[in-house]
């Protein structure tokens, strides 16, 4: 498996991942909108992994300075349980410690008590804290 940084190229075979891995996704989370954000901020920060030669795994990674957060980590269903989401959650916590990050935030819904457990296999905590959530009027991006 190679971890490396997002290319135009892999554009379809993230979106298809995407829309397996999250299938019930908002509209403000749309793979191409995604895409044009994420190439203008911190794009070093996108990660995919590779498994003979085709793309199973996606982390977002993104500092603000201060604090980390991850995102859209994904996994193909056929190749989970082999490492590839913990060495994708690893690569991307270690470029956040380049960074100098003292602290990493990702959310994760309730209801998905598989993803919760995964991470905390991982390190991670639950915090007692409640994640609030404002959509803002953006400029919509042309693909």
């Amino acid at each position: 498996m190679l971890i490396r940084t997002f290319r135009d190229a892999d554009s379809a075979a993230v979106t298809a991942l995407w829309g397996e891995v999250f299938a019930s996704e908002r509209p403000h989370n749309d793979a191409p909108r995604i895409f044009a954000e994420k190439s203008a901020v911190q794009p070093e920060l996108f990660f995919v992994a590779e498994l003979d030669g085709a793309v199973v795994g996606t982390a977002l990674a993104g500092s603000d300075g201060h604090r980390g957060w991850l995102y859209r980590v994904a996994v193909n269903p056929r190749v989970q349980g082999r490492g590839i989401g913990t060495a994708l959650v690893r690569h991307a916590e270690a470029a956040l410690i380049a960074l100098g990050c003292p602290k990493v935030n990702l959310q994760v819904r309730t209801r998905n008590g598989a993803v919760i457990a995964f991470y905390r296999k991982l390190g991670w905590e639950v915090e007692e804290l409640i994640s609030l959530g404002k959509l803002l009027p953006c400029r919509e991006i042309r693909t």
